[in-house]
């Protein structure tokens, strides 16, 4: 799934004398409370397959949320501004959220109160219709879907949001699509995008009327009407296009559009006019507005959710979770329980080796057996926040494996120093040689480089600690010949298959600036069984990709697992239609209204 926004994601500097009792302390912060902590039984339930809606799964409105209102802002909590507003942009979470609120797909997820996800048609009238083969898939677009200035969206819309992403103007954006369509290499197919009077073949893209879009793929591509529910491939009409200005004043054909934008301080969306309920299967428009906040840290979100006044009754957290050392006040008063949500992410969070700073796969070992996950944990919230991770596919995913564990990080969770020590003296790696580790500046970045300095200092590294503002911070590790030593990632699958795990961050043709790799991992055998597990169905495929996994974590280690990351969010009092999405791991942003307009 895209790259977790640190949410602090898909998020208090804490002092380093202070570090190691203060956070290990969080671990028990739950109290006596009764333990309701997700399971990996919990997440396996978010791995089952999705399904594809018809025509009549895909027609609007969405049914009605029980009890629901209409009027009234909510106000949102978050600590810092969108990595992107521009949906080509967007493979982040915090964004992924945002553009369910004003931007529009062919495609979108539809969930229902047990977190059963169905791919249905968003502008398109139904999931996209396959050819035997799946080679080619056919989508024909609804009457009437119109963009916030009034204009009618057309086929020929749909192709420029597509091309565009092959330009340079997009690099932090998905390439699932582009990829299938074109090759690995695929911006020299279009390097220009659609910006210089060119398009991609019929061959490839067709368009053969106003409402027809037609995608012609080599190989089978069953899974494309996921991808296309990615934010990132929602539509930016060609008429509305800004290039670069885009990002800061996107057009919407979601219900809210922005009324107004102050870069680092706040958004405010107001109703959409051009939206029409009867178009679209997933979203409602009960609000007036949302008012978000870009300012306030999480302790303070937390503080002010608990406390329940004012304002904060009809607040919800976005990105962000529970304070960790706060989750007690949560879980012991039942008068707040009740009003949070909690779930499996499914995020692992890694400690990602820049391989071409790091070449020697023994010092990559020693760090991994010497990093204290469950610390980590602790800061994070314990068992409400995560659980040791032994491999880069999380429990969401499947084809898990509970049992993998060939770093014994599950045997060892606070880590292994006397087996790190071992590893770096046999790879003749002198104490004091420097680290530079970058993290984002979250209370969870934060947090997590005092315990990673600490532990890295311990076993012998000088290590230099960079921080990044969140909003820019996986752009910056996204530059191949980025500065930094090591970086912690989360990542996630972006639907229910290894392929969107391992493809996008481990495959050695992703190589280059704005793409997932971050380890530039390059293997050739890697490389190859990649390719074959693409090709094949995705359940046939699950043996593949868990060799290619094996050989990934074993015998190559470009990133170290921490662990698996869990979710605990709050919302005011007076905001109705709140639930948990197994599909962005967050409050459900589509069925929110307001108990008291």
């Amino acid at each position: 799934m895209k790259p977790l926004s640190s949410r602090s994601v898909r998020a208090i500097v804490v002092a380093a004398a202070a570090g190691s009792m203060a956070l290990t302390g969080c671990s028990s912060n739950d109290g006596n409370a009764t333990d309701e902590s997700k399971k990996q039984t919990d997440a396996a339930a978010q791995s089952k397959p999705v399904k594809y809606g018809d025509a009549a799964a895909s027609t609007g409105p969405a049914a009605e949320v029980p009890g629901a209102k209409s009027g009234g802002t909510i106000n949102v909590y978050t600590q810092s501004d969108l990595s992107h507003m521009d949906p080509g942009q967007i493979y982040v979470s915090d964004a992924g959220q945002f553009a369910n609120l004003i931007h529009r797909g062919l495609t979108n997820f539809q969930e229902d109160d047990k977190g059963n996800l169905t791919v249905v048609g968003d502008i398109a009238t139904d999931a996209g219709k396959p050819s035997a083969d799946k080679k080619t898939w056919t989508y024909t677009l609804k009457e009437g879907i119109k963009d916030q200035n009034g204009n009618l969206i057309t086929s020929a819309d749909v192709r420029h949001s597509i091309e565009r992403m092959y330009s340079k103007l997009i690099s932090d954006g998905p390439s699932f699509v582009q990829s299938w369509l074109s090759g690995k290499d695929y911006r020299k197919a279009l390097p220009d995008g659609p910006y210089k009077g060119k398009s991609l073949p019929d061959s490839v893209l067709a368009t053969p009327d106003a409402k027809t879009v037609v995608f012609k793929f080599t190989q089978p591509q069953p899974d494309l009407p996921q991808a296309l529910a990615m934010a990132g491939y929602s539509i930016v009409p060609k008429k509305a296009d800004t290039k670069e200005k885009y990002d800061k004043a996107p057009v919407a054909l979601g219900p809210y559009k922005i009324a107004e934008y102050k870069p680092g301080k706040s958004i405010k969306l107001v109703k959409n006019d051009q939206w029409d309920p009867k178009t679209d299967a997933v979203r409602h428009q009960y609000v007036d507005g949302y008012d978000f906040t870009l300012t306030i840290d999480q302790g303070s979100q937390t503080k002010r959710l608990i406390a329940d006044q004012g304002e904060a009754k009809n607040a919800i957290q976005f990105t962000d979770s529970v304070e960790p050392t706060m989750i007690k006040d949560v879980v012991t008063k039942p008068e707040v329980n009740k009003r949070s949500v909690k779930g499996y992410q499914p995020y692992v969070w890694q400690m990602t080796f820049n391989l071409d700073r790091i070449k020697d796969k023994r010092v990559r070992d020693a760090i991994t057996h010497a990093l204290p996950a469950q610390q980590m944990i602790a800061a994070d919230g314990g068992k409400y926040g995560g659980e040791a991770a032994g491999g880069l596919m999380g429990p969401t995913l499947p084809g898990f494996d509970p049992s993998y564990d060939p770093f014994e990080k599950l045997k060892n969770p606070n880590g292994n120093v006397a087996k790190a020590k071992e590893l770096l003296k046999e790879a003749g790696v002198a104490e004091g040689t420097k680290l530079t580790y970058a993290h984002s500046n979250t209370p969870r970045g934060q947090k997590q480089a005092v315990i990673i300095k600490k532990r890295l200092e311990e076993i012998g590294f000088d290590v230099q600690s960079k921080e990044i503002d969140r909003a820019t911070f996986y752009t910056q590790i996204g530059v191949v010949k980025n500065q930094f030593d090591l970086y912690m990632t989360g990542w996630g699958q972006d639907w229910p298959s290894p392929s969107t795990v391992i493809t996008p961050v481990y495959d050695g043709k992703l190589i280059y600036d704005g793409a997932s790799n971050y380890s530039h991992i390059n293997d050739e055998q890697v490389n190859k069984g990649i390719e074959e597990a693409l090709t094949m169905e995705p359940t046939a495929a699950l043996a593949k990709w868990k060799e290619v996994h094996k050989r990934i974590v074993e015998e190559i280690n470009p990133a170290a697992p921490v662990y698996y990351s869990k979710q605990i969010q709050l919302s005011g009092s007076n905001v109705g239609g709140v639930k948990y999405s197994t599909e962005s791991s967050y409050i459900d942003i589509n069925d929110l209204y307001l108990k008291q307009p």
